[in-house]
Parts: C-alpha cells; sequence; structure tokens
C-alpha cells in the first residue's frame, strides 16, 4: 500500500490508535524479540507480502548517533520474514551525501544484513513514477517516487528519534523525505525545502503513509540535529500503526508538545490521532520512559510547560 488508500478524515471520525514503547537498554538486547512481539499485537497483515523497510540514513556516521541503528534495521527485517512476509527489503534516499554506498559501509549494515545487492534499494537513483498528491498543503502537485515505494505492499518508516533544526522535530513522518529521488529533486531534496518543510511532511504523509513505523530512540539526538546535536540515550522503541500517533508519543517521551509541532497538529487532523485521550498506550507509559531533550533556542515553545 504504497500509495495510501487510508482515508483522509477528520480525527473525531476516527477509531482510537494504539502505539507501543518498548524500554530498550542497548542495541545489544534480543530487538527481533521486541520488534516481533510487537508486530503480533498489531496483526499486520504480512503474509505473502513485500515490505519496504524505510530507515533514517543521512550522511556517514560511524558513532551511529545520525542514522537509525543497524540492528533495529536488521531486527526489522527478520522480525516481518518470520510473520510471513514474502520479501523484506530496505529502501532509502540519503539526503546530505550522494555516496549512499559510503554511509552503508561506514554504519556496516552488511555486517548485519548480509549482502545487500538484493536487499537493499537506493531511492535517489531507483526508477520512478509520476504521482498525484492526496493533499495540496504545499503547492506540489505531483512528485515523481520510486517504483520500490510504489510497489512494496507495507512501508515501514523506521526513523531515529532526533530533535530537528527547522522542523522542530524529526520522527516516522518527516523521515519519508528520504522517499523523494535526489535524482530529480537534488540534495537535500531541494524541491521540498523550497516549497516549505512542514507543508512538504504533509503532502507525503498523506500520500505515502507508513503502514508501520519503529522509532528508534535507543540512542537518539537532542540538540542542533538532525546532524550536529549531542547522542540522548533515551532507551525506547516506540513503534505503531498509526504514524501521527507515534510521532505524537515520540515527542511526549522527548518532553515536547505535539501540539505545538506545526506538521504535527495539520497531521493530526486528516492523518492519524495527536491526542492523549485517543492513543491507547501499550508496554511502557510516557511518564514512565519520558526523557526531556534539549532543543535550540528557536523551538523552546515545543517544550512541555513551555510557551502558551
Amino acid at each position: 500500500m504504497a500509495i495510501s488508500t487510508h482515508p483522509l478524515m477528520p480525527s473525531t471520525n476516527r477509531p482510537p490508535s494504539q502505539v507501543a514503547i518498548r524500554r530498550v537498554a542497548n542495541y545489544e538486547a534480543d530487538l527481533a524479540a521486541v520488534i516481533s512481539e510487537t508486530l503480533a499485537e498489531f496483526r499486520l497483515p504480512v503474509k505473502g507480502k513485500t515490505v519496504l523497510l524505510k530507515p533514517n540514513l543521512v550522511q556517514a556516521d560511524p558513532g551511529l548517533v545520525i542514522n537509525t541503528h543497524p540492528g533495529v534495521i536488521a531486527a526489522a527485517r527478520e522480525s516481518f520474514l518470520r510473520l510471513g512476509a514474502a520479501r523484506v527489503v530496505i529502501g532509502e534516499g540519503p539526503g546530505n551525501e550522494r555516496d549512499t554506498e559510503g554511509i552503508l559501509e561506514a554504519i556496516r549494515l552488511r555486517e548485519w544484513v548480509g549482502r545487500l545487492d538484493r536487499l537493499f534499494v537506493d531511492l535517489n537513483l531507483d526508477e520512478v513514477k509520476k504521482v498525484a498528491l492526496r493533499t495540496r498543503a504545499s503547492k506540489l502537485r505531483e512528485l515523481y517516487l520510486p517504483t520500490a515505494v510504489l510497489g512494496a505492499d507495507l512501508v515501514v518508516s523506521m526513523p531515529k528519534m532526533k530533535t530537528h533544526h527547522w522542523a522542530g522535530v524529526t520522527l516516522s513522518l518527516k523521515n519519508l523525505f528520504g522517499a523523494v529521488p535526489g535524482s530529480c529533486y537534488g540534495w537535500p531534496k531541494n524541491l521540498l525545502h523550497w516549497v516549505g518543510i512542514e507543508n512538504a511532511i504533509l503532502d507525503l504523509a498523506t500520500t505515502i503513509r507508513p503502514d508501520f513505523a519503529i522509532v528508534d530512540g535507543i540512542v537518539a539526538m537532542e540538540g542542533n540535529g538532525p546532524i550536529q546535536g549531542t547522542a540522548k540515550a533515551a532507551g525506547v522503541l516506540v513503534m505503531g500503526d498509526d504514524p501521527v500517533a507515534v510521532d505524537a508519543t515520540a515527542a511526549r517521551v522527548m518532553g515536547l508538545v505535539p501540539e505545538r509541532v506545526g506538521y504535527l497538529k495539520k497531521a493530526g487532523y486528516v492523518l492519524g490521532h495527536i491526542r492523549e485521550e485517543k492513543i491507547r498506550q501499550i508496554g511502557e507509559t510516557v511518564e514512565g520512559v519520558r526523557s526531556p531533550f534539549v532543543v535550540l533556542e528557536q523551538f523552546r515553545e515545543l517544550v512541555e510547560h513551555q510557551g502558551s
């Protein structure tokens, strides 16, 4: 379901969403067990399907703070295969660097998942197809999108939990920028910046609504994210089939108010749930794992108990 068939409707007409928070101390934990058990609770229609994992790979980062950790990617792949997926591929179109192969080498992805020739698709260079956008938040009406994304039965957004120096916070919805091919739109996805990041996020999210989201917050990033911030050991994975609810929950774990994040507030009207009373938590509670993140001064209003 790469091009979303989820109906766009007011949040008051949607049933409550479920979001799982799992406490994970480090990347040496049995991540596949954590993710597999969580996926089973959501009863995703996985058997016989093609699943595309969309991690957040930005640039070469041997310290594994900027990018989704390869251990989480490998565990997600194994988990979907356990549930009967016919094929699980990894696709990403890095925004900062054109040398995707260099990024994969730097994070040692092959050591975690094996040969990449049939497993990884560079979305910056994949064949593309013109797609009409489902909303008109930006002035864009259509985009060329990779066929690997369009042909997947399920798209799984797998961001790193980070603050962002333009959007405030980057999670599963902002992660969709990596699905826009650099071969068509440049680096760092210039067109999306020109038309306004927040509006572009909404247009992408309504058109390629992730079927599932897995946020890597085991080691996250605070401060001047998404690439120049500081490592933050938040010790969680946040997962669910409503990407708005997942991002809202992750924001609350970060000590931020999701209703003050412009693109999340807009997405909460038409795409998913943002309000706490409409989100049923399983696993840990937000209060039990909350770990306030440092943000840049211009985003102080996002912090809980700050601003009006």
